[in-house]
């Protein structure tokens, strides 16, 4: 099945989950970006959590322009006291994951529900290792860009281990073979899967998918809100098993035409 088709049916099964789905006991998400991306890349991501009954917080923050710390600092504790609930889950996409870690190593866990980081650098990258004297690499990048090293400097291995229910999903595809080569193992072109893996996370899956639009992906939605509904990834689910699933559509047998005869 072609990925146009993919996404039109994507949104067709969105818009009947939206008609029929019951509210997820008032629990709201912040999706939190990666490095030089806008809160726009999570719109999907966004109608798909909402048609399940969540409430969803997208904030936007300039990730190019400031360290960590300053970003996360502007942009969680405004997010979080959107959502106006107790506890929050969260799904981060690359260096979003780091502004999450980096907020509970400062104020703690209290308020963290359940966490879903997409192809998060929780040891570095080995492609800031190698370009980050570059001029250009630093400025298109900026300051938190240059802190996603692997080395002992690096801010990803100096944060402790996650104290939260943490589901990691890396990919496996890579769109630029160079960056490819800088990377050990497996990697989705940024990060390696390696990388990915950080102490106390609760579970990890590997999809063959590319680092920057990995939230788009029909399977990483699907596994996305398995995690957030049930505290694990669900292995055998394909990615419309994982939307029929939310439809409470086993089979398919709710969609249009499933009752005609072959």
């Amino acid at each position: 099945m072609g990925m146009v088709t993919r996404y039109f049916l994507l949104g067709v099964l969105a818009i009947l989950t939206a008609c029929q789905t019951t509210p997820v006991d008032a629990r709201c998400v912040v999706l939190l970006h990666g490095l030089a991306r806008t809160e726009n890349s999570f719109a999907l991501m966004e109608a798909a959590l909402e048609a399940e009954g969540y409430r969803v917080v997208r904030p936007g923050y300039p990730s190019t322009e400031a360290p960590v710390q300053e970003l996360m600092r502007e942009t969680i504790p405004d997010a979080v006291a959107s959502c106006g609930t107790d506890k929050v889950d969260f799904v981060t996409h690359s260096m979003g994951g780091i502004l999450v870690r980096s907020w509970v190593a400062e104020v703690g866990n209290a308020r963290v529900g359940r966490v879903v980081m997409l192809a998060p650098p929780n040891q570095g990258s080995e492609v800031v290792d190698t370009l980050g004297y570059i001029a250009a690499f630093d400025w298109i990048n900026g300051p938190a860009g240059a802190q996603m090293g692997t080395g002992t400097e690096g801010l990803p291995r100096r944060l402790p281990p996650v104290t939260f229910p943490a589901g990691i999903i890396a990919g496996s595809q890579s769109l630029n073979p160079y960056f490819s080569t800088i990377l050990p193992g497996q990697d989705d072109g940024k990060v390696s899967v390696a990388s990915t893996r950080v102490q106390g996370m609760t579970d990890h899956l590997v999809l063959p998918v590319t680092h920057t639009f990995m939230m788009n992906n029909p399977r990483v939605i699907a596994q996305t809100m398995a995690f957030l509904n049930r505290g694990r990834f669900e292995r055998n689910m394909t990615w419309i098993d994982g939307v029929l699933d939310t439809l409470q559509c086993e089979d398919g047998a709710c969609l249009p035409g499933a009752d005609e005869a072959d």
